[in-house]
């Protein structure tokens, strides 16, 4: 059996060596996952870089599609289903860490502007695994939560959240009814200082809008990424590379779920990743006061690299 993986996801591949005898990892850059590479390949381990589609997999052996990511707008999940492909996500693996980027994104813009935590009122668009880990978040530092999630049964309406709300954050899924949510009309009825987050997906927030809007925002993730709008990107208040659940422990989580999934589909033992590895890993990264702005200031600088800058973040 042979597994194709994106070689920036970590642990499996030492995972799958260590313990599943006879069982092949081919860990491969994002533009070398091609139909050709899966020719002898029955599963695969994505990021959202790589498009899974008819054009890379039909014809070939493939049984299983993993993605370690909570996203899954870049798999045709319609055509596996038809062809039999089995497919999963791993919902909730990096809410932890997308949460902690919205809170060090209120942290650094209120230590800039100077207001007061205690009178804050937060709007979240969203209460998935994320979303209900930032509304926590929120309430334990006194603020106001407002929540809109329909399909939940949290029905504040998003309007009544553009108007009431000093920050809006996004943490839906990307789809024909959360394209462009952030619109020019629901921008309009903010009041000017308002913040608008999104670390969810490129496409919410209809960037043209949100710069023509003047308010302020901070984008983890955008429209056309890794090509970014130059004009949106000098304007925001803090940008970084899709990163927001960047961290050891959520990459340890969606990797664990991802070789679950192998495991069960193919009748393998179950993997759990060495814990000691995680921890040697997390000593590498940036998680101190500030890490925001620090990856914000060299996206800035360096607005071509995004897809470097990315493939070289050091997990907080």
């Amino acid at each position: 059996m042979t597994i194709v993986i994106d070689c920036h996801i970590p642990f499996i591949a030492e995972a799958v060596r260590a313990g599943w005898q006879g069982v092949k990892v081919l860990a491969l850059e994002p533009e070398e996952i091609t139909r050709e590479s899966l020719m002898d390949a029955q599963a695969l381990v994505v990021r959202t870089r790589t498009k899974v589609n008819e054009a890379l997999l039909s014809g070939t052996p493939v049984q299983l599609v993993c993605t370690a990511t909570i996203g899954y707008d870049h798999i045709d999940t319609a055509y596996c289903e038809t062809h039999g492909i089995a497919w999963t996500n791993c919902p909730g693996c990096n809410a932890q860490a997308v949460c902690d980027y919205v809170e060090e994104a209120v942290r650094t813009t209120l230590q800039d502007t100077g207001k007061t935590t205690g009178r804050l009122t937060i709007g979240i668009v969203g209460v998935g695994h994320v979303g209900s880990l930032v509304a926590e978040m929120a309430a334990r530092h006194g603020w106001q939560v407002l929540l809109n999630d329909p399909p939940k049964g949290l029905n504040y309406p998003i309007e009544e959240i553009a108007r009431q709300a000093d920050i809006i954050t996004f943490h839906t899924p990307l789809d024909d009814s959360t394209y462009h949510l952030c619109s020019g009309e629901l921008l309009a009825l903010t009041p000017p200082h308002t913040l608008i987050i999104n670390a969810a997906r490129g496409g919410i927030v209809d960037e043209e809008a949100l710069i023509a809007s003047g308010r302020p925002y901070i984008l983890d993730t955008w429209e056309g990424e890794p090509a970014l709008n130059r004009e949106v990107l000098s304007h925001a208040r803090l940008a970084s590379m899709h990163i927001a659940g960047y961290s050891v422990e959520g990459k340890k989580n969606a990797s664990e779920a991802c070789l679950c999934k192998i495991s069960q589909l193919f009748g393998l033992p179950i993997l759990r990743i060495d814990k000691k590895i995680v921890s040697l890993q997390s000593l590498s990264g940036d998680s101190e006061p500030g890490w925001l702005e620090r990856v914000s200031e060299r996206l800035k600088k360096h607005p071509s690299d995004f897809e470097q800058l990315r493939k070289q973040y050091k997990l907080r």
